[in-house]
């Protein structure tokens, strides 16, 4: 069984939002930060791993980050403060 991830990426607390979905979170996130796809996270240095959310199933992930990206800044910065109030960069606690 394949798992699915609904993310938040941040370029510092209270910076620059990108909300993406994936298969594979640690390559995600690493590709982001290596900046191997040019695009909005590379153009402003997008980077830091803040809030995700694991799903069983593709569509589930994918109604979620739809939701998620219709949300208004204040919601997000919620969302992402009651589980990481110091916006420490998750990325280093994967299991890569």
């Amino acid at each position: 069984m394949k798992d699915y991830f609904v993310y938040i990426l941040a370029s510092q607390r209270n910076g620059t939002l990108y909300v993406g979905v994936t298969g594979n979170l640690a390559r995600r996130v690493w590709e982001h930060r290596a900046g191997v796809i040019a695009g909005f996270t590379k153009r402003h240095k997008v980077h830091r791993l803040v809030y995700y959310e694991l799903f069983a199933d593709p569509i589930s992930a994918i109604t979620r980050e739809k939701h998620l990206k219709k949300w208004n800044r204040a919601w997000k910065l919620r969302l992402i403060e009651k589980d990481n109030p110091d916006w420490k960069d998750l990325y280093e606690t994967l299991n890569c």
